[in-house]
C-alpha cells in the first residue's frame, strides 16, 4: 500500500483492509471539521492546485545530492508549504487529496441543488452531501437521531442481550468488543469465508495502553478525560462520566493486553486459523454467537477464519468479569465517537480535540465541505466516482499507465533472471507469480449498484448509519460466494494505490493519476520516477516479506526453496536494521520491523522504475545526458521520487504515524530507499563512501 485514506466524519476502521493483506502506498492521519458554508454554496474561496511534476521550487541547490539527497530534493518545500491550521501535514498527496477533494465538492454542491433532471446516482450523492454539510439542521435535531440507539444500550438488562445487539451495533459501522468481516481464504483464493479479529479500542493500537513514559501517560488521561466530557455531553454527571471513563480505560486496557501487536498483525501466517465454527462457538461458551450473526446480517457460516485466537478467551473473561454498567458505557462511548461528525457541534469539536489536537497536532478541524466530499467518496465511491472519471481522468491516461505498468514487469522480469541469490527452481515460480499479476487501472470496468440504499437530503445521521449497512451487507453477502476479480478496495478518485496478495493484483486509481505523480506533459523521466516509483512499489509488494508467502493464484503457500527464503531474510534484515537506526521525532525511532514491507516495495520499486525507465529511453533514442530544467534525465528521475516524499509535518503526527503505521516517514522514504540504488551514484557523480552512496548498502529487489 502507497498511502492511506484521508478525511472522514468518523474514527470507524476499514475492516476489510485490516482483514486482508492488502498494501498501499501511503499513510496519513484523519482530519477533523468546522463549521461550513451553506450546503449550495462554493466550498472554499481557497483554490487548490498540484504540486508541479518537476518541482524546482522545492530544490534547495546549496545541498550537496551526495549528502542528503532529501534535503536536495524538498530542502525548500517546508518553507514553501506551511502546514495550514486544517492539516496534520503537507505532501504531495495532501496537495492532490486537496485537488481531488475540491473537485468532487463541485460535483456535490451541483448534485445537492436538486432538480427533476438529476440521475439515480446524482439524487444519492448529492442529498449526501446535502445533510451532511446541514449542520444547523444537525444542531437543532441535538441527540435525537441517535437516542433510539443510546435507549438500546440504556435497556440491556442481562449481558445475554449482548450479540444481538453487538451485532446491530456492528451492522452500522460501530466496532465494539471485536471485529468480524469477510475475506478471501487465505490458502484457498477461490473461497470467501468470515474472519473474527481482536478490535474494540479506542487508541490507535495496543502499545497506547502499555507503553511507559510521560508522553504516552499524558495520552491515556488526555483519552480518559475526553471520554468523560463525550459521556458528559451525552446526559450524563460529570461524576459518573469519569468514573464510567475510567472503568472503560480499565476494559480497554485488558483487551489490549490480550491483542496482538501491529506489527505481529503484518504477518498473514500468524492471523490464519481456519476452524469450524463449532469449534469457535466452543471457546466462547456462553456467548449466543447465532444472534450476533442474525443481527449483522451475516449468513449462518460453517467455518470461520479466528485471525486472534488469543484475543477472544481475554475478551470473554473481561465481559465476564465487569460489569454491565461498564459495559453499556463502553458502547454508548464507542457509538458517540463513531458518529460524532453527524451530531451537535460540541460532540464534533470534542472528539476532534482528542483525535486529531492531541494525538496528531492538529490545531484546527478540515472545513465541513472537505470532510463531507471525503464522506460521501466513503459511503457511494462508485456513484461519485463515476462522475469523477468522466470529468478529471483523461482518455489516454489509463492506456500511458499501462504502457508503464508493462515497462516495469519487464524490468522485474529481467531483474529475477540477473539475481545472483536465488535458485532456477524459486525464479521460475517467482516468474509464474509475475506473469499472472492482474494490473487495473482507473476506474472498475462494473460499476456498483447503489438502488437499494436509501438516501435523504435531511438525514445525515441516519444516511451514514444505513450507508455502513449497505457496505456491511454488501460485504458479508460475499460469504460462500464465488470471488469478484473486478472488485476494486479503493474508490476511483482515491489519492493511493494498492496491491491485493490474495487477488494478485495491482490497482491505480483515477485520483492518483494526476499531477504530480502522473502528467502527461512532463517526460518520462519524471513520469517514471513519480508514479513509475508506485508502480513499481505495488508489484514489488508481491515478493515483500510477507507478499512472497503467497503464490500467483493468490493462495498462502511456501514456494521458496529453504535455502532461497534464508537468502531473501537476510536481505530484509538489513533493511531491518537500516531502518531501524532512523530517529524519526524525539527519541521515537522507525520501527524496522513494523515498515519492512513498505520499505521493500519503495527500494524495488524504486529500482524497477529506474531500469524500465532506462529501457523506454533506449527505445525511443533519450539523449540521457541532455538537460531540461538545469538536470539530466537520470537526475530528473531521482529527484522526481524524492519529491514524492517532500513533506512538512507535525512532530505529534510523525509520532503517531511510527507508533502504529507500516509506512515509514516521508524524509526516510526517500533516503532510505536512495542510499541503496545502484543507478544513483553515477547519475550525480557521488563518490563510493559518502552518505548516499554507503560501501554497504541493502538490496532485496
Amino acid at each position: 500500500m502507497l498511502h492511506g485514506s484521508k478525511t472522514n466524519l468518523s474514527r470507524k476502521p476499514n475492516l476489510k483492509a485490516a482483514f486482508a493483506v492488502i498494501a498501499a502506498i501511503t499513510c496519513t492521519a484523519g482530519f477533523a471539521q468546522q463549521p461550513a458554508p451553506a450546503p449550495a454554496a462554493s466550498p472554499a474561496a481557497k483554490i487548490y492546485v498540484p504540486i508541479p511534476g518537476f518541482d524546482t521550487t522545492s530544490i534547495d541547490a546549496s545541498v550537496n545530492p551526495c549528502d542528503d539527497f532529501y534535503k536536495f530534493a524538498c530542502g525548500k518545500f517546508a518553507a514553501n508549504h506551511p502546514i495550514p491550521p486544517d492539516q496534520d501535514g503537507v505532501d504531495g498527496f495532501y496537495a492532490l487529496y486537496n485537488v481531488n477533494t475540491q473537485r468532487l465538492s463541485n460535483i456535490l454542491t451541483k448534485a445537492a441543488t436538486g432538480g427533476a433532471s438529476r440521475s439515480p446516482e446524482e439524487q444519492k450523492i448529492g442529498d449526501y452531501y446535502k445533510a451532511c454539510m446541514d449542520t444547523a439542521a444537525i444542531d437543532a435535531k441535538g441527540l435525537g437521531p441517535v437516542q433510539p440507539l443510546l435507549d438500546e444500550i440504556d435497556a440491556i438488562t442481562a449481558k445475554a442481550q449482548l450479540p444481538a445487539l453487538i451485532g446491530k451495533l456492528q451492522r452500522m459501522g460501530i466496532d465494539v468488543f471485536f471485529g468480524y468481516g469477510e475475506q478471501q481464504d487465505l490458502k484457498d483464493a477461490t473461497k470467501q469465508i468470515a474472519v473474527i479479529a481482536q478490535d474494540g479500542l479506542g487508541l490507535p493500537e495496543k502499545d497506547y495502553y502499555l507503553r511507559t513514559g510521560a508522553k504516552d501517560e499524558s495520552i491515556r488521561q488526555q483519552y480518559v478525560d475526553h471520554v468523560a466530557r463525550m459521556l458528559t455531553l451525552a446526559g450524563s454527571t460529570p461524576e459518573q462520566a469519569q468514573k464510567d471513563a475510567a472503568s472503560i480505560m480499565a476494559f480497554e486496557t485488558a483487551l489490549a493486553k490480550g491483542s496482538m501487536s501491529v506489527t505481529e498483525m503484518r504477518d498473514p501466517e500468524k492471523t490464519y486459523h481456519l476452524q469450524p465454527i463449532a469449534t469457535f462457538e466452543a471457546s466462547i461458551h456462553g456467548i449466543n454467537f447465532g444472534a450476533f450473526e442474525e443481527a449483522i446480517d451475516s449468513p449462518r457460516v460453517s467455518e470461520i477464519n479466528n485471525s486472534t485466537p488469543q484475543f477472544f478467551p481475554v475478551l470473554l473473561q473481561q465481559l465476564h468479569s465487569n460489569d454491565l454498567e461498564t459495559l453499556k458505557a463502553y458502547m454508548r462511548y464507542h457509538l458517540l465517537t463513531a458518529v460524532a461528525g453527524r451530531l451537535p457541534s460540541q460532540f464534533d469539536q470534542e472528539n476532534f480535540d482528542f483525535y486529531g489536537r492531541k494525538l496528531r497536532g492538529q490545531p484546527e478541524q478540515a472545513p465541513r465541505w472537505k470532510r463531507c466530499s471525503s464522506s460521501v467518496d466513503a459511503a457511494l465511491g462508485e456513484a461519485l466516482g463515476k462522475v469523477y472519471v468522466q470529468h478529471y481522468f483523461a482518455g489516454d491516461s489509463k492506456a500511458r499507465t499501462l504502457q508503464m505498468v508493462d515497462d516495469i514487469e519487464a524490468a522485474m522480469s529481467n531483474d529475477i533472471d540477473q539475481i545472483s541469490w536465488m535458485s532456477p527452481e524459486t525464479k521460475t515460480r517467482a516468474k509464474q507469480k509475475l506473469h499472472l499479476v492482474a494490473n487495473k487501472i482507473g476506474y472498475p470496468e462494473k460499476w456498483r449498484d447503489y438502488s437499494k440504499l436509501v438516501v435523504k437530503p435531511d438525514d445525515a445521521l441516519g444516511n451514514s448509519l444505513r450507508a455502513n449497512g449497505f457496505e456491511n451487507d454488501r460485504e458479508l453477502n460475499k460469504i460462500g460466494k464465488p470471488v469478484d476479480p473486478l472488485e476494486w478496495q479503493m474508490t476511483p478518485p482515491t489519492v493511493n494505490a494498492y496491491y491485493d496478495p490474495s487477488m494478485n493484483n495491482i490497482n491505480f486509481p483515477a485520483g492518483i493519476l494526476q499531477p504530480a505523480f502522473y502528467d502527461s506533459k512532463e517526460d518520462d523521466a519524471v513520469n517514471y520516477g513519480h508514479i513509475g516509483a508506485v508502480i513499481g512499489h505495488e508489484l514489488t509488494h508481491g515478493f515483500d516479506d510477507q507478499g512472497r508467502k503467497f503464490d500467483g493464484k493468490g493462495n498462502l503457500t511456501d514456494w521458496w526453496t529453504p535455502e532461497d527464503a534464508k537468502n531473501f531474510e537476510s536481505r530484509t534484515d538489513c533493511l531491518d536494521n537500516e531502518y531501524s537506526s532512523f530517529t524519526a521525532v524525539d527519541d521515537v525511532k522507525v520501527n524496522g520491523k513494523l515498515t519492512l514491507g513498505e520499505n521493500t516495495a519503495d527500494n524495488g520499486g524504486l529500482v524497477l522504475a529506474y531500469m524500465a525507465y532506462l529501457e523506454r529511453a533506449k527505445k525511443e533514442g533519450v539523449d540521457l545526458q541532455a538537460k531540461k530544467d538545469g538536470y539530466t534525465s537520470p537526475q530528473r528521475f531521482y529527484i522526481a521520487y524524492a519529491q514524492n516524499w517532500c513533506e512538512n509535518s507535525r512532530p505529534e503526527n510523525v509520532r503517531a504515524q511510527v507508533l502504529s503505521d507500516p509506512h515509514s516517514p516521508d524524509h526516510f522514504r526517500a533516503n532510505g530507499a536512495i542510499v541503496n540504488q545502484p543507478g544513483f551514484a553515477e547519475a550525480f557523480g557521488c563518490k563510493k563512501g559518502s552518505p548516499m552512496v554507503p560501501v554497504n548498502s541493502c538490496r532485496v529487489w
